[in-house]
């Protein structure tokens, strides 16, 4: 261990993942109920996956952005709760620099297709109450599939430079990050040298991912309640802001989470850094969790086939 904590490191050095910073002594048991939302969404979103494949009714726009949304959930979380839990057991906190750059670019590239997924269902769910005659040549099925495609690549082009960045930095000073997993700003902080292209350059993704995509989210569902208050009747108008509702809360726990974490990297070092990192989790964990709820259960023909 103590090759690891020395002054001078290689350029591509070990790290050491801290856990909860100032919780270490009571992470192990933190560590249970993080499990538990982490099982609840590794099944809730299996279970919706195989649902979506094996019913061909189920096989429409609407269903396959819900599926693209699950395998984007059971990435993103998988990417790092493994070894964040093993922390909290185990006391295994080493990871190499691959490892780290890895898991880095799956938590990082599938948050922006998570948040392009959203974008994409509040465009269909526009679509298909405010044009719904135009809603199946607008959003075909070979035309949802190009859609996620350019989602997924749209991460991973703009994900691939942050790896890029971090690569050909050197890192001389501690080796620890004090954070339960690997995160961009957290091992930038570590590198000695200028590292003001990577703050730049993050500042850039998250302009382009966030604003434009919450923009996009808002000006959907602007137009969806205006066309919903039009409806005559009140049933269909309560269901529908019901709907609505709901989903945009499952946004609003992915959005405010990320952005706390990202501006608290940047600006917030007033906040305590446990609350910053239990956030920075909850970020990652709650919407895999509640979206198989949300978009699953609370979808009548998936519902019935449940019930």
């Amino acid at each position: 261990m103590s090759s690891l904590n020395t002054t001078a490191f290689s350029q591509h050095p070990s790290f050491l993942l801290v856990g909860i910073p100032g919780l270490e002594k009571e992470q192990f048991w933190i560590a249970f109920p993080f499990s538990i939302l982490y099982a609840i969404a590794v099944v809730g979103n299996i279970t919706l996956l195989l649902f979506i494949k094996t019913v061909p009714s189920l096989h429409e726009p609407m269903y396959l952005f819900v599926a693209m949304l699950a395998f984007t959930d059971l990435v993103l979380s998988t990417s790092s709760v493994p070894k964040m839990l093993s922390i909290f057991w185990l006391g295994s906190r080493e990871i190499s620099f691959p490892s780290c750059l890895l898991q880095l670019f799956f938590i990082h590239t599938f948050s922006s297709v998570e948040s392009g997924v959203l974008m994409a269902m509040a465009l269909d769910r526009y679509v298909a109450i405010c044009y719904p005659l135009h809603h199946s040549s607008l959003l075909s099925v070979p035309a949802v599939m190009r859609l996620g495609s350019l989602v997924l690549v749209r991460g991973v082009v703009l994900m691939s430079p942050v790896c890029f960045l971090l690569h050909r930095l050197s890192f001389c000073h501690d080796n620890v990050i004090s954070h339960a997993y690997c995160e961009n700003m957290a091992v930038v902080k570590l590198a000695c040298g200028d590292t003001r292209v990577n703050s730049i350059y993050g500042l850039f993704v998250v302009f382009v991912v966030i604003v434009f995509d919450v923009m996009l989210i808002f000006v959907s569902y602007t137009m969806i309640l205006r066309a919903v208050l039009r409806l005559p009747s009140t049933e269909a108008r309560l269901k529908a802001f019901s709907t609505c509702a709901s989903h945009v809360c499952v946004m609003l726990t992915l959005y405010i989470p990320g952005l706390f974490t990202f501006f608290t990297h940047r600006f917030g070092q007033s906040i305590p850094h446990c609350v910053h990192i239990v956030v920075a989790i909850v970020y990652l964990l709650l919407p895999p969790m509640l979206n198989p709820i949300v978009y699953g259960m609370r979808t009548k023909q998936i519902r019935d086939r449940v019930v």
